[in-house]
Order: C-alpha cells, then sequence, then structure tokens
C-alpha cells in the first residue's frame, strides 16, 4: 500500500556494562564512604554483578581504586575546560572563574573532599596505582595553573601557580572538614588577591 507507515525502529539505547555499573558504583562509595571502608563484597551486591565480573574488570581492588580515580579525573577536566569556555579570549576572567567554580563547589552539600587529596590521606606514603594517578592529576593541574599564569602576565608564573594549587587544596580541604560556615568560602578572593599581587606593579 502506498500509503502505509514505514515503521522506524526507535534508536537503542546501550545499557551500562558490567564494569560500567562497578565503576560508577565504586566511584560513588569510595568518594562519599571512603576507600577503605568499602569493601569489594559491597560494591558488588550494590552493583548487582558477580563476583567473576568485578575480577574481571578489575583484577584487584587496588586497580578499581585507580579507575576510580582516573575517572574522577577524566570528569575534573570536563569542569575546569567547560568553565574556561565561559571566558573566551580573557584570561583573568578564565582563571577568576576558575577559582569561583571552585569555590562554589566545596561549599555544596554534596562536597566531601577531593578525591585525589582523601586517597593520599588513606595511604600515605603508598607504590599503589592510585598514586601515579594522583601525583599525575596534581601535577597537571599545577602545570595549567602556569600556564594561565602566564597567560595573565604573571612576573612569576611558576609562583602564583603553586600558591593558587596551595590554597585550592586548602579549599578543598576545609570545605569538607567546614562547610558552608569555613574558610573555603574565601578562596575566590584569596585567589584574587593572589593573582592581583602577581600581575601589578
Amino acid at each position: 500500500m502506498s500509503g502505509a507507515r514505514k515503521l522506524v525502529p526507535e534508536p537503542s539505547i546501550d545499557k551500562p556494562t558490567a564494569r560500567d555499573r562497578i565503576l560508577n558504583v565504586a566511584s560513588d562509595l569510595f568518594y562519599h564512604q571512603g576507600v577503605r571502608a568499602v569493601g569489594i563484597d559491597t560494591i558488588i551486591a550494590a552493583a548487582g554483578v558477580a563476583k567473576m565480573s568485578l575480577y574481571r574488570a578489575f583484577p584487584s581492588k587496588d586497580d578499581l581504586v585507580a579507575a576510580y580515580l582516573e575517572k574522577r579525573n577524566l570528569e575534573f577536566w570536563e569542569r575546569w575546560d567547560r568553565t574556561i569556555a565561559d571566558y573566551p579570549g580573557d584570561p583573568r576572567a578564565q582563571l577568576e572563574g576558575l577559582l569561583d567554580a571552585i569555590t562554589q563547589r566545596t561549599l555544596s552539600e554534596a562536597y566531601r573532599g577531593c578525591p585525589f587529596l582523601n586517597t593520599a590521606t588513606e595511604f600515605p606514603g603508598s607504590t599503589l596505582p592510585a598514586d601515579t594517578v594522583i601525583r599525575a592529576h596534581k601535577r597537571v593541574v599545577n602545570e595549567r595553573l602556569r600556564a594561565m599564569a602566564t597567560a595573565v602576565g604573571a612576573r612569576d608564573p611558576q609562583m602564583l601557580a603553586d600558591q593558587l594549587q596551595l590554597v585550592i587544596d586548602g579549599a578543598y580541604s576545609a570545605g569538607q572538614a567546614l562547610g558552608v560556615e569555613g574558610p573555603a568560602k574565601a578562596l575566590a578572593s584569596a585567589g584574587r588577591a593572589l593573582i592581583a599581587a602577581a600581575v601589578d606593579a
């Protein structure tokens, strides 16, 4: 029949794989409860997978923790890049906007600290796979802050990058421990003062 309607199949929605479910569940549990506090059996139960599925995807808990931090690293840089994109062609506004965004995040009700600092605190001086992810993340943060400090015309870009990273990490800890009433709310103003001192004569 010429007037018959052709049925167009609905686009299929990919279901998350067992690996995705495990990683998403572990990411939430590790962040809110701590890595040491969360056992493999808890993750398996929450993800609704068999133990063998977990160990096929992640040979050990150490590998799962590293994957959790890699996931958090990707999410971190996605937020960073979105913030920078809001201020095209204005390096100082980009840097100050970044400080504003981090301040808001540290004061949110769901905030439980920096996952990289939290994990490093749980495993001081370790040589676990997670440690490699943590050190790489913090190193790249410093490198990108230095590039932004250079773009705003800081006299000593490395010094400004170090100062900003120090106050950002301090805000991460204060936001977790003391919430909205704590000193984390001063991050943006402290950062602006450092930028002004580094740029202005």
